[in-house]
């Protein structure tokens, strides 16, 4: 358990619980989109969808919407996100893009407001432990005075402990997960243990889960439910999952297929 224990963070806004979220925004790498480019921030508007992204830092400190620690996967780059500057990842193309990895502001500046915004902090400690604070603030910065539907969440508790600091007007919640030892090799045993359970949702003033959707009969899920949290999930990538999903959860992040936008 987090001490000491927060004050509730403001309920999510309803927006989060209509249409269904594009996990890393409507990406389609055959349509020239790839994960968390501007195309596919742009392609997720145009179509009516929530938007889910993740965040990364840059050298000098700029949250970066980018899924991984490293670049080659989604670049023709190699090494660490964190070790290249703000304008040198700008410049490296995504592949199958023709635009550069872009900044948080960037993306606010696209959404602006016009559909909801859930902003994924990739934990920093390595091991879900409590060496944050500058992403969070730097996340917290760029979210200053934007008025759309948005709301904070990352797997480290420690990290919306970080982000609650500096940023208590904003809605934020946990991601969460079984934490099998399959999905999770590099994190230790010990600390799986201690996050399946959930515990830090009340000590955080948590107001939202975004769960595992293999996970989501978990009987913690169920006691969430049952106290008016909302229930979000990841990764939705059928029809048949998603009905699935929607026994449980209140909304979904989906990707690989076109979501209904009225289930």
């Amino acid at each position: 358990m987090m001490a000491p224990r927060l004050s509730p963070a403001p309920a999510l806004d309803r927006a989060f619980l209509g249409a269904p979220l594009a996990h890393r925004a409507l990406h389609d790498i055959t349509q020239g989109r790839p994960e968390n480019s501007r195309a596919a921030i742009r392609a997720a508007i145009a179509a009516g969808y929530g938007i889910e992204i993740d965040i990364q830092p840059s050298s000098d400190g700029v949250a970066m919407v980018f899924h991984d620690y490293a670049l080659h996967r989604l670049t023709a780059e190699t090494g660490p996100v964190r070790t290249r500057s703000a304008a040198d990842l700008g410049a490296i193309a995504l592949r199958h893009g023709d635009e550069g990895i872009p900044t948080l502001r960037e993306v606010l500046d696209l959404v602006a407001g016009q559909v909801p915004l859930l902003i994924e902090i990739k934990d920093q400690d390595g091991a879900m432990g409590p060496d944050v604070g500058p992403l969070e603030a730097a996340v917290a910065d760029e979210l200053a005075g934007y008025t759309g539907p948005v709301a904070v969440m990352s797997f480290n508790p420690h990290s919306i402990a970080a982000i609650r600091a500096v940023a208590p007007g904003l809605s934020a919640g946990l991601t969460t997960s079984a934490y099998t030892a399959e999905d999770w090799p590099l994190l230790p045993e010990a600390r799986r243990s201690a996050l399946r359970p959930i515990p830090d949702f009340e000590p955080l003033g948590a107001r939202f889960i975004s769960h595992e959707v293999a996970d989501l009969p978990a009987p913690r899920v169920a006691e969430l439910k049952a106290a008016g949290h909302p229930i979000l999930c990841w990764t939705v990538r059928s029809p048949a999952q998603e009905a699935e999903a929607r026994k449980i959860a209140d909304n979904i992040t989906f990707e690989g297929y076109a979501a209904p936008l009225a289930p």
